[in-house]
């Protein structure tokens, strides 16, 4: 049996394929139609991923609204804040805004909460301070959209506070001066799916545009690239325009601090792409968030001296192994946990122990590990924190929703969400989430869902058909690296690789065309491999020696139907 469910998507239509002009073969259309495009003129747009891609910033809701407020705030001199988040995506955010309204001439502060004292989102506390500190116009990026009662505060004190956020609004929004979301239901821009730096680049966008200046925000996109890899938006649409660009400037101009942090991971300017992005870079970005303060990472991606640059960067480099020893060892206690208690429809660990800035991770691990939804929690003697991650099958946010009565705060995604509450609510809760769990993953196969691009002979792979597929990249959530399926391949041989045998090396045959193979994190299953195989696998470049080969990544295999 398979370690996942197989679902090869339905085959292109014939339309499509003879209304193709643009030269793609029938595998490439194909590619293309599983990245949702259904008319030949998207073929073409979709690989140039230029500027038609962008959309225009004024049909974001409360744009002008935004824009009119902030102009003022500029010509009078005002103090601006400008709030964001402790993630990659809301550092980049907010490193974006205060950079861009410089740029204009306003007086900017930035304002990153901290994570274990503060918590995520607007806090009352810090707005009353930023008041007092003769700030009049707090401008949000990555956070906001939920914060009904900070913002009627910020009002009484006669703050104004300008919201930019691309999560998903309650029933009832905050009474802000304006709300630019992309998600708010009167949304009329083509694209809902910008990463919180993506909206904050959309405002910039719209004031550089009434000032003539639009082009100076290209030295900017390298922040939204990394803001929206990192917070794993589909790199589709708008999106994709937007991460291409800023993947260039990375790899030919990259600032100080992106600079050096890529020299101390170890990696080499000019080969960086969104995997990279997703598994080195941003990591390190979140390290200083999740230990201690994020304003390190912010420090960072504004650096303008080298020796700032590499302080900060070898700072992070060290509280990224740091937070790699402790989610080690906090994930081998909730994989305890978990296991004492039986695998249930959704999972749950908590212990007092468990530092809050990693419950996230130990969440995503066992959700992956197990297929699960999967609950972390900082358990404090009055007020317990807690980080969730989920399936597709379970909309994570919505149950949370559903337990609103029992939680202080809660906000996130359909598979990612956290939330504060009074301790003594941790049990009612667990039990409403296992309740929510329990009937809506009744009956589902709760293995992951491995899609496939199309169903190919190891004969169809050679040649060119790498090199023309890397014209959909960046890949990334949305848009995965091609996924094939070659069914009946022959095993010439197989056996595991790496130091305690974790991984399996097989070299396979079909139709008098030999490839090797390499199953990551695949080798507890050797016994399974049989002289004919179905195999689910990625095409990737292997480098070895100071040589390149094309291999199989292979990520799912059953023996042959």
């Amino acid at each position: 049996m398979s370690r996942s469910r197989w679902n090869l998507l339905p085959p292109v239509p014939d339309k499509l394929l003879a209304n193709n002009t643009s030269g793609f073969s029938p595998l490439m259309v194909q590619l293309l139609y599983n990245r949702g495009l259904t008319e030949p003129s998207q073929l073409e747009a979709f690989i140039a991923a230029d500027r038609r891609m962008a959309g225009n910033p004024f049909l974001l809701p409360d744009m002008h609204r935004a824009v009119a407020r902030i102009y003022q705030s500029l010509l009078s001199g005002e103090n601006i804040a400008v709030y964001g988040d402790f993630d990659v995506d809301g550092i980049t955010a907010t490193a974006l805004l205060v950079r861009g309204l410089t740029a204009l001439g306003g007086k900017v502060t930035p304002y990153i909460p901290h994570r274990l004292t503060e918590g995520y989102g607007l806090r009352t506390a810090a707005l009353e301070n930023l008041y007092h500190q003769g700030i009049s116009l707090v401008i949000t990026v990555d956070c906001g959209i939920t914060a009904l009662s900070q913002v009627k505060r910020a009002r009484r004190l006669g703050l104004d506070i300008i919201i930019t956020d691309h999560h998903i609004p309650l029933p009832e929004i905050p009474p802000a001066v304006a709300i630019v979301d992309p998600k708010l239901p009167d949304s009329a821009y083509p694209f809902s799916e910008l990463a919180g730096v993506g909206v904050a680049f959309k405002l910039l966008q719209a004031l550089f545009q009434g000032v003539g200046k639009e082009q100076q925000l290209d030295e900017l996109l390298d922040l939204v690239a990394l803001g929206t890899v990192a917070d794993m938006m589909p790199l589709r649409g708008e999106n994709r325009y937007l991460v291409k660009q800023g993947l260039e400037l990375i790899n030919s101009a990259p600032r100080l601090g992106v600079r050096e942090l890529v020299t101390q991971a170890g990696l080499d300017i000019g080969s960086l792409d969104s995997e990279r992005i997703s598994w080195v870079i941003a990591p390190r970005l979140n390290a200083a968030g999740r230990l201690e303060h994020a304003m390190t990472s912010y420090k960072l991606l504004m650096a303008d001296s080298l020796p700032e640059a590499q302080g900060l960067a070898v700072w992070l480099e060290q509280k990224n192994a740091e937070r790699q020893k402790l989610t080690t060892s906090a994930l081998a206690k909730a994989r305890e946990q978990i296991l004492a208690a039986g695998i249930s429809p959704l999972l749950m660990a908590g212990d007092k122990d468990y530092p809050a800035g990693i419950v996230g991770l130990v969440a995503g691990r066992l959700c992956e590990e197990f297929y699960r939804p999967a609950v972390v929690v900082k358990i404090g003697e009055k007020v317990s924190s807690g980080s969730c991650r989920s399936i597709p099958e379970f909309n994570i946010t919505l149950a949370l929703n559903q337990c609103s009565r029992l939680l202080s705060q809660f906000g996130g995604h359909a598979q990612a969400a956290g939330f504060t509450l009074p301790t003594k609510n941790l049990n009612r809760l667990e039990q409403r989430l296992s309740q929510l769990a329990a009937m809506q993953l009744e009956g589902v196969d709760l293995r992951p869902c491995l899609d496939i691009d199309a169903e190919v002979g190891l004969t169809d792979i050679g040649g060119d058909t790498f090199q023309t597929t890397q014209q959909l990249a960046p890949f990334g959530y949305g848009n995965p690296v091609p996924t094939f399926l070659s069914r009946g391949v022959e095993v010439i041989d197989c056996r595991t690789m790496g130091i305690s045998g974790e991984h399996l090396k097989l070299k396979l045959r079909q139709g008098g065309v030999v490839w090797d193979g390499v199953g990551f994190r695949l080798g507890s299953y050797l016994a399974e491999v049989a002289s004919s195989l179905d195999i689910v696998y990625n095409l990737e470049i292997d480098r070895w020696g100071g040589e390149e080969r094309l291999r199989l990544n292979i990520l799912d295999f059953a023996l042959a139907s």
